[in-house]
């Protein structure tokens, strides 16, 4: 396959005048539209009376960061880091995530797009977000602490995951998918076990809306090449159109990575491993796709994987057919 055709619109910078400076104001407010983050929270403007002053809705949640005691840093990023931090007050734990805005208009929407959804989305399937700020250059983020890490982290323990809990997992990640997927018309575009997070509980949730795609209509379509190449799907590879299914196929080859202990697709023999990004999209464009195999799981398992990494995205089952399907075996 042509290298070129990979990705029709490729990534790159934004012009020298589309900077960081658009979306900041002199009061030190970082805004988007309609939103507005500060140092006293998140709020969006609603319309108001022809002549009357714009009309500020802040968050229902009344946190602020000088409540909060950094107690470690617990992940890192290339522009931001979490730390655990703890409630003054309460003694209760929340996970702080920090993001530098010394960066590009793309990551600025990326933040923005991030903040919307977190602001507009309750579901107990998704960690929850409790207030966001803006202050000296920083976008900070209240989430909920998972205390569990993340599935890549489960990975690293247990090397496998045995069937009967990944069921349990599937089923809490298909209901966070039917309602990102149906109710708020959401793709998450970057499912990966490290942005599926588990508590003490045993609960799954999924995190991190940074490169999502909110749509106009449940019949809408998107064309942006964004998220992690390894779990995209083939139609967004191959730069066609894409709606939800294409976290099916994402969640597909989650499932059966937990399953096997490896990546679905494995590099050519007597290899170290893939030479470049393009051998391995091109592998998952090109080649049929991964089957769970039928002597280490059940037909259900097995059936189940087929549903949801078919090429033709009009052959995947939808979040809420799957679960279903999951629910009444």
């Amino acid at each position: 396959m042509n290298r070129g055709s990979l990705c029709p619109n490729p990534i790159s910078l934004p012009p020298p005048e589309q900077s960081i400076s658009k979306f900041l104001t002199q009061s030190g407010t970082f805004k988007d539209g309609d939103l507005r983050v500060n140092k006293d929270g998140i709020q969006t403007v609603a319309k108001s009376e022809p002549g009357a002053p714009p009309l500020i809705k802040p968050s229902d949640n009344q946190l602020s960061l000088e409540d909060l005691e950094v107690i470690k840093v617990i992940g890192k990023g290339s522009s931001s880091n979490v730390q655990l931090v703890k409630h003054k007050l309460t003694q209760q734990f929340f996970a702080l995530k920090v993001i530098q805005l010394n960066t590009d208009e793309s990551t600025c929407r990326a933040i923005s797009q991030e903040l919307r959804i977190n602001l507009c989305s309750q579901c107990p399937y998704l960690v929850s977000c409790y207030q966001s700020f803006y202050h000296n250059g920083l976008v900070s983020i209240i989430l909920e602490f998972m205390d569990g890490g993340s599935l890549a982290d489960l990975l690293k323990k247990v090397e496998r995951v045995p069937e009967n809990m990944l069921s349990a997992i599937c089923k809490r990640v298909l209901r966070g998918l039917c309602y990102i997927h149906h109710e708020r018309r959401i793709i998450h575009r970057d499912l990966k076990p490290s942005n599926l997070l588990i508590n003490h509980r045993g609960e799954v949730k999924i995190t991190d809306f940074g490169v999502s795609k909110i749509l106009t209509s449940t019949s809408s379509l998107a064309n942006s090449f964004v998220g992690t190449y390894n779990y995209m799907s083939p139609e967004r590879i191959s730069g066609s159109l894409y709606g939800n299914k294409s976290d099916i196929w994402s969640l597909g080859l989650v499932l059966l990575e937990c399953a096997t202990g490896k990546f679905p697709y494995t590099p050519p023999e007597h290899t170290k491993g893939w030479s470049s990004v393009y051998e391995l999209v091109d592998a998952v464009v090109e080649n049929p796709p991964p089957r769970a195999p039928s002597h280490m799981f059940s037909p259900e398992f097995c059936s189940f994987i087929s549903q949801c990494v078919q090429k033709d995205p009009r052959d995947r089952k939808s979040a809420k057919e799957l679960l279903n399907r999951n629910t009444s075996s």
